[in-house]
């Protein structure tokens, strides 16, 4: 048998016997067996290179050190879930459903895996892309790490689309994270506090041979893409089973909103003989297309939720509560707390949001408090137990001033929070500012960090975000922590960040009330920052979606001289403050005016496309049928509720071809 033949066999063999044991949990050979098998694959191969495959076995062992991690789009945004933690709430929400949804429909109630989501993305059964959330719209590539866990299948079985996307949790089982710690311990390195860090913290690390070592698991349980033609969610993960991925066996179809009751009834106290930790349920609406035409809000979608565990509890003592100014110049009062064990994590501080909340819980320093973490995240004080107050305390008197450049506060009627308006001296708010304009969604300035702003800062090198690009090497290379890679890496950075498209800019500059949705509506609108700056109130208003309060935000910001000044520096540094001309090119106002909602499978684009049409030529996506909605696009299988709600409101039902004509 020649080498290429037997290198095949083994992969073949080797791929058999993980499927065997990390999906079937039914080993077909021993440890000793398969262990002989791997080295035998892994000396051919390092034999002859010339047939080297990324998805052979040999290669969950890990590689390389990977210098960094690609920042990458996701083809259709990783949206978060609406959180709910009560029966009332989950009621409420087959209502919501039953309003758009006159059809029959049923219920998959999923476990809420507590580890880091992933996106995964095969073409032609093969393992492409893997994808971490990040913030939604795009994520670090570290397919290098995710290859190395076996419970992620790199070459798939059956006859799976072309090309399709699937999405899961990564995630350390009990057993591992013990073993782990207890291994890191004996070796004088610190224990993970919980088993989602220590997930997490694992799939970022920079060496993959290290990530290939850590007991990390993966379930898989949400598959898209048009090319798979099965309408049903549930059963969507039972064919992916049969393409070799670890899909969830506790996943369960649900006929009614009682029966979704019962299954989170029951996981509820059943959720502490899991192997693994979980924080709640998932309940979607099973029909794909059903699904779509619940659509999506602009943060998650209509058609699942997420019901939360109730959070655990901890008793502490609130030693001290200070005073945290952010980059708006808002004033978070923190409670500082006698450090407590609280859900696998220490927690030493608390948020207490704003005056009001300081005085609706009548918390005082010294008092005995209950911490619990809301959607088990973010630490809060609940409660207070007044039986244990000291006699002597003294009610919290809210400060008057800035606790960092001592200027005084306001509260403006009709808002929670405190302000400092000293934007322009007031140390957090300077930095605060440059912070969010290098931040991923903004200028996306990689090479810098809040820890190196802040020494920046500190040594008078910038002052506000224009600052940026007047540094040189030398002005930033004697400075602590700064060797000569970090440096030459922060001034590429911001060199780099020059080619940021113009709506990006426009929301890094921190404007408030102008988020990224505000500001590709101004860039696109006026198209670049001098048409920008010479449009009046009435103008701006005139936009889409832009309301009195954006327009007043804007204008105002205007009036400060230092703003202007940063413009121009920003112009002259090369900064993009134009929309680029070939995408201009490319965009019509056809459709200005129209609103669209798609609906279906069509023949010649994926819903992603015509979305892009619709954007690209002046109109408006919307992912429900309202009044305002000027046309219908239906393609083969559209759920009947949608047309009979467009029907009743006279909406105009049109089909891909003809919606195409419109554009001509």
């Amino acid at each position: 048998m020649d080498v290429k033949s037997r290198i095949h066999i083994l992969r073949k063999q080797l791929a058999d016997h993980n499927h065997a044991y990390y999906l079937l949990d039914s080993p077909s050979v021993s440890d000793y067996e398969f262990d002989q098998l791997l080295e035998e694959l892994i000396q051919l191969e390092k034999s002859h290179p010339e047939f080297f495959d990324e998805n052979s076995p040999s290669q969950r062992v890990g590689g390389d050190v990977n210098k960094s991690f690609d920042t990458v789009a996701h083809k259709r945004p990783m949206l978060s879930l609406g959180n709910t933690y009560s029966e009332e709430d989950l009621r409420d929400f087959d209502k919501r459903v039953q309003k758009i949804i006159t059809e029959p429909y049923t219920y998959v109630c999923e476990l809420k895996y507590d580890g880091v989501s992933i996106s995964l993305h095969y073409k032609d059964g093969v393992l492409k892309q893997a994808l971490t959330r990040g913030d939604g719209t795009q994520g670090d590539d570290v397919t290098a790490n995710v290859r190395t866990i076996n419970s992620i299948p790199l070459i798939l079985k059956g006859n799976p689309p072309k090309e399709f996307e699937i999405r899961g949790e990564i995630f350390m089982p009990h057993k591992g994270f013990l073993e782990m710690n207890t291994d890191r311990l004996e070796s004088g390195l610190d224990s993970f506090a919980n088993p989602r860090n220590a997930a997490s913290g694992t799939l970022k690390l920079q060496d993959s041979k290290v990530v290939a070592s850590r007991p990390l698991d993966c379930f898989l349980y949400h598959s898209l893409g048009e090319l798979i033609e099965i309408d049903s969610h549930y059963e969507r993960l039972e064919v992916a089973r049969e393409w070799g991925f670890k899909t969830p066996t506790d996943t369960k179809p649900c006929k009614s909103i009682e029966d979704v009751l019962d299954f989170v009834n029951h996981w509820e106290t059943a959720r502490k003989d899991l192997p693994y930790d979980i924080d709640g349920i998932v309940i979607k609406v099973d029909g794909i297309l059903q699904q779509e035409e619940l659509g999506y809000t602009a943060k998650s979608p209509r058609w699942a939720i997420s019901y939360k565990f109730k959070a655990e509890q901890a008793v502490t003592i609130l030693e001290k509560i200070t005073y945290q100014v952010g980059r708006t110049g808002a004033i978070t009062p923190v409670a500082n707390l006698k450090p407590v064990q609280l859900a696998g994590t220490v927690v030493k501080r608390a948020s207490l949001h704003n005056a009001d909340q300081i005085a609706k819980l009548d918390v005082r320093e010294g008092d005995t408090v209950y911490v619990e973490k809301g959607g088990e995240i973010i630490p809060k004080i609940v409660a207070v137990d007044v039986k244990e107050r000291d006699l002597f305390s003294q009610s919290v008197t809210y400060i008057t001033h800035c606790p960092e450049c001592h200027s005084e506060l306001i509260r403006k009627e009709g808002e929670a929070q405190h302000y400092c308006l000293n934007e322009k001296s007031c140390p957090p708010q300077i930095k605060g500012k440059i912070e969010h304009f290098i931040s991923r969604k903004a200028m996306n300035i990689d090479g810098l960090g809040s820890e190196t702003i802040d020494l920046f800062f500190k040594e008078g090198l910038v002052h506000n975000v224009a600052d940026l690009y007047s540094l040189k090497k030398e002005d930033i290379l004697p400075l602590e922590r700064m060797a000569e890679k970090s440096a030459n890496k922060a001034i590429s950075s911001i060199e780099s960040s020059k080619s940021i498209a113009f709506e990006r800019v426009l929301y890094a500059l921190g404007i408030r009330y102008v988020g990224v949705t505000v500001a590709k509506k101004l860039a696109f609108h006026f198209q670049s920052i001098d048409k920008l700056r010479n449009a009046d109130f009435d103008a701006l208003i005139k936009v889409d979606e832009i309301g009195e309060r954006i327009a007043q935000s804007w204008l105002n910001w205007l009036e400060e001289n230092e703003n202007i000044e940063i413009l121009n520096r920003l112009s002259k540094a090369g900064v993009s403050l134009e929309i680029d001309q070939a995408i201009l090119a490319e965009r019509t106002d056809v459709l200005e005016g129209k609103s669209f909602v798609i609906s279906g499978v069509f023949t010649h684009h994926t819903r992603d496309e015509l979305k892009k049409l619709i954007d690209k030529n002046g109109g408006k996506n919307t992912s429900s049928i309202s009044k305002k909605t000027t046309y219908l696009i239906a393609g083969d299988n559209m759920g009947p509720s949608k047309r009979e709600k467009a029907e009743k409101l006279n909406i105009s039902i049109i089909s891909e071809n003809e919606f195409i004509d419109l554009l001509t």
